[in-house]
């Protein structure tokens, strides 16, 4: 039992599902600390019939501290990480600020929690659609070695934020009237359309979204020489990120040993039986916090692939479980940390 862990950003999306998730899971903590920007503070928030003062976050909030969970922008982790590792407190960050860092572990806890030991007092939790993606290879990395992953995201709003979720409700309603759409999240109209771009621009043409999935995924593994190839696309769906994933793997695997493979990983469950018209869809997997997969095939075009189908709630696995759970080792193991870790610049 620790005596205090708190939530940064703790009125986002991302945010609320954590509180959430700490009482519901009885996180072993006397306190829950909120913290969010000065337009939030002295609000409350209601959470299992009990209200949490909302507290403004300043360096000054984390003493006493032991762990924090930080669901920000990059610009605001950068700010607050600073002050939190200074005040001895163990920060779990949502942000894509520090996940690239060589002395800063990316951890998904079915995946690599042995990452965890000797942190220097942060620790990163991956990009959402990077998550589900590595919890379904890693059974068939273990089994058969990962060479190639060619991946296609359907990714859904909520990865976008509360307006996001709410441009797509008034778009949705303005399209089928023939009206005017609302549109200032979004470079492009969102109701009955796709837009294959995820993130700014990068280097040969990919994303930063894409980015991340190359680089996240061979940090996680520990292996460099994985190719990984990635389109993102936003998709007019309100939550869960779905993935179409191709992997190649050094020794073949059949359908039916990949399946077998799946189904004992940790937090994946296999819906899977076509005749049945049984597979994953965002509807179906919305406020889980497992990972769905389905259409397990042989890949026919190759001498050794499994492709697949995945679906995952981003807002759960993808960002809130995947950092309570991280917080969980550590208040298990007591949120001490090796050395300090620098942040700046």
């Amino acid at each position: 039992m620790i005596d205090t862990i708190a939530v940064v950003g703790a009125t986002g999306a991302v945010g609320r599902i954590i509180v959430r998730l700490l009482v519901e899971r009885a996180f072993p903590a006397r306190r829950i600390k909120l913290l969010a920007s000065k337009r939030s503070a002295g609000a409350t928030l209601s959470v299992a019939g009990t209200s949490l003062p909302i507290e403004e976050l300043t360096p000054e909030s984390f003493a006493g501290v032991e762990i924090a969970i930080g669901s920000t922008p990059d610009e605001v982790a950068a700010e607050f990480v600073p002050w939190a590792l200074e005040r001895g407190t163990v920060v779990v960050d949502e942000s894509g600020q520090f996940r690239m860092r060589p002395d800063v572990p990316l951890v998904i806890p079915e995946v690599n929690a042995a990452a965890l030991d000797g942190h220097h007092g942060l620790i990163s939790s991956p990009n959402c659609s990077t998550t589900q993606m590595v919890m379904v290879m890693k059974p068939l990395h273990d089994a058969a070695r990962v060479r190639r992953v060619v991946v296609s995201t359907y990714q859904a709003v909520s990865g976008a934020g509360l307006a996001a979720t709410d441009e797509l409700r008034g778009a949705t309603a303005a399209w089928l009237e023939g009206r005017a759409e609302p549109r200032a999240v979004f470079p492009h109209p969102i109701a009955a359309n796709l837009i294959p771009q995820i993130g700014s621009p990068k280097g040969g043409g990919s994303t930063s979204e894409e980015l991340k999935m190359v680089l996240e995924t061979r940090k996680i593994l520990g292996d460099e020489s994985i190719g990984v190839c990635a389109t993102c696309v936003r998709v007019p769906v309100g939550n869960c990120h779905s993935e179409s994933i191709l992997i190649e793997t050094e020794r073949k695997l059949s359908a039916a040993e990949a399946r077998r493979l799946l189904a004992a990983a940790p937090g994946i469950v296999v819906v899977d039986d076509l005749e049945a018209r049984s597979y994953p869809q965002p509807r179906s997997c919305d406020g889980r916090d497992e990972v769905f997969v389905g259409r397990i095939r042989e890949d026919e075009s190759c001498p050794a692939g499994i492709a697949l189908w995945c679906v995952s709630d981003n807002l759960r696995k993808g960002a809130a479980t995947n950092a309570v759970q991280i917080a969980e080792l550590l208040a298990t193991k007591r949120p001490r940390r090796a050395g300090g870790v620098a942040v700046g610049a």
